[in-house]
């Protein structure tokens, strides 16, 4: 197993099940040299592709760190380490070219990236820096409901952006964690009234998995907007989404 001289990711937060580790994926030349020692002869290709260094920087450092991570929860040499895909596209671990018996989801932006594990269960992360130079305006139609922009609007300046963010990372994070990030529009999800008015984490059923309570949580901190929503449980009765 390669060695690990530099080590650029750190226990962020704890939810429930779900452990979420902050990955440094800012420019780090002694951590991308020891990233690539972990990366396989695929996943090199992969990064070979990306035609800029930023994408490219972070997606090794951020694979690179979920490889770390995994070998060290389940006691396995690197070597025995792989990938699958679902039929959407997400990724999931093999141990020996079995199924591994964890969840986890990944996602970067500008110097942050973000690894989300749990024993078992759907999961989604999201993190995105925030930019207040993103028109935001012509994103609001495609990606919120009306109960979403009334929320938006009801802030100026910074505070808006900040909501913006908020709203969007929790909207990706329940996409992700449904496993259809490419083919599920986002206005077709809504957030609970009671995450609108500024409550960070509650339980919410969606109608494109009904029976299963979802928990979606605010991580965002000062430098970054970020989120989870996680499978927590299957439920016969109907159950009413937090208000």
């Amino acid at each position: 197993m390669p060695a690990i001289d530099t080590v650029w990711w750190r226990p962020y937060q704890t939810v429930g099940a779900v452990s979420i580790v902050h990955v440094d994926v800012g420019p780090f030349p002694e951590a991308e040299a020891c990233a690539q020692e972990w990366l396989h002869s695929d996943e090199r290709a992969r990064w070979h592709s990306f035609e800029s260094d930023g994408p490219r920087r972070r997606f090794a450092l951020c694979r690179s760190a979920l490889r770390a991570i995994l070998c060290a929860r389940f006691g396995i040499a690197n070597n025995d380490l792989a990938f699958g895909e679902s039929t959407f596209g997400k990724p999931f671990a093999l141990v020996e070219g079995n199924p591994a018996g964890i969840s986890f989801n990944v996602s970067h932006s500008g110097a942050h990236g973000l690894i989300a594990y749990a024993p078992a269960g759907r999961l989604g992360v999201d993190v995105e820096e925030r930019d207040s130079r993103r028109k935001i305006d012509l994103l609001m139609d495609t990606v919120f409901t009306e109960a979403e922009e009334q929320a938006i609007f009801a802030h100026q300046g910074l505070s808006r952006i900040h909501v913006f963010y908020r709203l969007w990372t929790l909207k990706e994070a329940i996409i992700k964690a449904l496993g259809r990030s490419l083919h599920l529009d986002a206005a077709s999800v809504s957030l609970p009234l009671a995450v609108l008015r500024g409550k960070k984490q509650c339980i919410l059923e969606l109608s494109q998995s009904p029976g299963v309570a979802w928990q979606i949580r605010d991580l965002g901190n000062a430098d970054f907007a970020a989120a989870i929503a996680y499978e927590e449980e299957i439920f016969d009765s109907p159950r009413r989404t937090a208000s």
